[in-house]
């Protein structure tokens, strides 16, 4: 197949699931069977993108033009593809855990909650394999309204606020902050084009420089820097399997994503490093990464504190472009992948638990992991990949930013990272010990839910170790995007 052909089927493919979810609404087993057949030929059409190109960068292709110079084009290259086949694949496991989640919690507007969740997935894939900053911006929205009625899924009034918050604040940065960037970037430059060295030296200097990476880094709001956090607990209120896209598929991992794509192929790292522009934003994500933490800690319900977890690893991401070094890029663009399978394992882990017991404060999870083991050993599993201790994979990542910091002479970002691993394992271990190690007193006949619902988390659990041994693998392949 062609390669341009697989790239648009990509995004295709999820539509027509959206579409077909609403055909069958009345059928919802063979509903629910068309879009997870959806999902894993989403996935294969990522995969043979990857047999065919590798960690190549292809030539743009345009599917239509808005004006000279400025095209809806699309392309692949290696940090991309990589966004592609983390989200292709989790959609499988994140569909077979909605189905389950959707009919033992007996959630109501099935057929809307699985078509918006395809559309969201088209938008992703368009997000990644994006040849520039406008076809990016495009699907960057399309993905936002996309999840907003799936955050107010439930429809009660705590819903509404929440899906209100997380509308005003990322059509709010993205329309009031990263549009006016984008126009700015394209009235110096004469091009939006991901280009590898970046489009802006030569065409701005001075402190305009970082006044523009400000725009950028604020406007990509679903990066959730603060003090543009706050849509993502207020998101919270969302059913767990779209906390599971939030925060390991799409929303959060489209935004750090866009972050280290305008790093590398709109300013450059070079530049960044030669200006400086990017030391604000490396203290900014250093102080974003320990106090989100530290709030992380104060938080009973698990969602909530894995909310705030997700708000510091994000920052991790913009740390790695921040600091303006080809490591700090590479261990930016391994720790999408680390993040996103240790995350998805806890969000899956406390969907699992509601459904078995309707707990959500942490306080009352004691004694749970004895009458569900194998839902709190993958939380172990990935509460240890989010530390960072091997062998799980977030380890690779962390060591690499740690590295990167070392190279650049920022002992204080070393020191952040440091500390941001003890508070993770502060205010995410002791959900595993509460489950395992006091007494039973609380569980209350619990026991493990249906197959659908803890075999996902299972297998991202699993996954966490397997990419420990390939981390290699994930650091070649993405060495082309800082090579010269």
């Amino acid at each position: 197949m062609d390669t341009n052909t697989a790239i648009l089927l990509t995004m295709l493919v999820p539509a027509l699931a959206s579409v077909t979810n609403m055909i069958l609404r009345d059928q919802p087993n063979l509903r629910d069977g068309v879009t997870l057949a959806a999902s894993v030929l989403t996935f294969v059409l990522v995969l043979t993108i990857l047999g065919d190109v590798g960690n190549t960068t292809t030539t743009a292709f345009a599917l239509f033009q808005v004006m000279p110079g400025l095209d809806l084009a699309f392309n692949v290259e290696p940090l991309g593809l990589l966004f592609a086949i983390v989200a292709s694949g989790l959609w499988i496991l994140t569909h077979l855990y909605g189905i389950g989640y959707m009919r033992e919690n007996r959630e109501d507007h099935h057929t809307r909650f699985f078509a918006c969740f395809a559309i969201a997935i088209a938008s992703v894939m368009g997000i990644a394999f994006a040849a520039n900053m406008f076809t990016l911006f495009l699907f960057y929205e399309l993905l936002t309204l996309s999840t907003y009625p799936l955050v107010a899924h439930k429809g009660t009034p705590e819903a509404i606020r929440g899906a209100r918050t997380y509308l005003a604040v990322l059509i709010g940065t993205s329309i009031g902050l990263q549009l006016v960037a984008v126009i700015w970037t394209w009235t110096l430059t004469g091009t939006l084009d991901f280009t590898k060295g970046g489009i802006l030296e030569g065409h701005i200097a001075g402190p305009m420089v970082a006044i523009l990476l400000a725009l950028y880094a604020f406007g990509i709001g679903k990066a959730a820097l603060m003090p543009f956090h706050r849509w993502l607990p207020a998101a919270m209120v969302a059913p767990t399997p779209v906390s599971a896209l939030l925060h390991a598929v799409a929303v959060v991992k489209a935004g750090v994503f866009t972050m280290l794509k305008v790093g590398v192929y709109i300013f450059g790292i070079d530049f960044l490093a030669a200006t400086g522009a990017s030391v604000w934003l490396m203290w900014l994500a250093a102080f974003t990464i320990v106090a989100a933490s530290v709030i992380a800690l104060t938080k009973d319900n698990l969602k909530a504190r894995l909310a705030y977890s997700t708000v510091s690893q994000l920052s991790y991401i913009t740390l790695g472009m921040a600091l303006a070094t080809s490591m700090g890029v590479l261990g930016g663009g391994m720790h999408i992948a680390m993040h996103a399978m240790g995350k998805i394992t806890l969000f899956m882990c406390a969907g699992s638990i509601y459904v078995a017991t309707h707990k959500t404060e942490i306080s009352q999870m004691t004694g749970l992991g004895r009458a569900m083991p194998i839902t709190f050993v993958a939380f172990l599993i990935g509460s240890l990949s989010i530390i960072g201790l091997p062998p799980m994979g977030g380890s690779w990542s962390k060591w690499l930013l740690v590295l990167a910091s070392a190279d650049t002479g920022q002992w204080v970002m070393i020191v952040v990272l440091m500390v941001s691993s003890l508070l993770n394992i502060a205010y995410l271990l002791p959900v595993v010990a509460r489950g395992f190690f006091l007494p039973p007193a609380m569980a209350g006949g619990a026991s493990e839910p249906g197959v659908l619902v803890w075999l996902p988390p299972a297998m991202t659990a699993i996954g966490c170790i397997v990419l420990f041994f390939f981390a290699g693998d994930i650091l070649s392949f993405l060495a082309p995007i800082v090579e010269n």
